[in-house]
């Protein structure tokens, strides 16, 4: 069974790589969580708007491991996000998963119409309540980073965006490292299909040359990157340990560099109405 290294955060220690839940639903979403902790993993992230806290919690206490040895991330919909509704949606999350406390709540979106003064006010209280170990935001540009920091009087340890090969982020880790904050890379093997990032003839070459998958040398990309954790989603056994088996082996800088060069400004997967203005 792999070790999973963690990245140091202001005062977290989070493992390097987690497991995204979105669109894990029922008795599959339980089952993938549990294939999961048995493969190694100790990091699970949910959110409140995913539907599947139950689901996630009934697969963690099916997987037997002790609950100090997981660590759960869980996020606030950003229609949520104000004071007391952020605590109640963080209590309400418990109770779905069935846990004490989470290690980590994020703000899954800022929201222009409540101040991000008055959120991270909020998600301290949550925090002081015991509610969450840790506290982060999720797809703030660097001008909210500067906000939410100014504003904070707990420490933010991550900053969980899209970030891909496809998706030049730089403005973004450089704020976060600025800070001390984690960037936690979702969707970060950007989008699985023709044209995507592991679709590119330049993945695929390091992967032939290194007989690895595409996709863990994507994965492998992100570890070597400081300061940064990814949570690929899976449903496939045999994918969930292939995400996991990217610790044994290193891309070299020509390798690095030409994974980032494939940064183009259509590269976002990720498109709401709601969206901040991206850097």
């Amino acid at each position: 069974m792999p070790t999973i290294p963690t990245i140091a955060a202001n005062g977290a220690q989070i493992p390097a790589i987690g497991l995204g839940t979105w669109t894990l639903m029922d008795e599959e979403g339980s089952r993938v969580v549990t294939t999961a902790l048995a493969s190694g993993y100790r990091h699970i992230d949910t959110a409140a708007m995913y539907g599947n806290e139950a689901a996630v919690g009934a697969g963690l206490r099916a997987s037997g491991i002790a609950r100090k040895e997981i660590w759960v991330t869980t996020k606030v919909w950003w229609d949520n996000i104000g004071e007391g509704a952020l605590q109640r949606s963080a209590e309400t999350s418990l109770r779905q998963l069935g846990l004490d406390y989470v290690d980590l709540l994020l703000i899954h979106w800022p929201n222009p119409a409540i101040p991000v003064a008055q959120s991270i006010a909020a998600l301290n209280d949550a925090k002081r309540r015991g509610l969450a170990k840790h506290i982060g935001v999720s797809n703030f540009p660097t001008r909210l980073i500067e906000e939410a920091v100014r504003a904070t009087k707990e420490p933010i340890v991550t900053n969980q965006c899209e970030y891909h090969p496809h998706l030049d982020q730089s403005k973004v880790l450089a704020a976060c490292r600025k800070h001390g904050i984690a960037l936690t890379a979702y969707c970060p093997l950007g989008r699985g299909t023709v044209g995507g990032v592991m679709d590119e003839a330049v993945v695929k070459s390091i992967a032939a040359r290194l007989k690895r998958t595409p996709g863990q040398v994507v994965l492998r990309w992100h570890m070597q990157q400081p300061g940064v954790v990814a949570v690929p989603k899976s449903a496939n056994a045999r994918r969930l340990a292939e995400n996991l088996a990217v610790f044994d082996f290193e891309l070299t800088a020509a390798d690095m560099k030409a994974l980032s060069g494939l940064a183009r400004p259509d590269g976002r997967v990720v498109k709401l109405a709601f969206a901040p203005q991206w850097d």
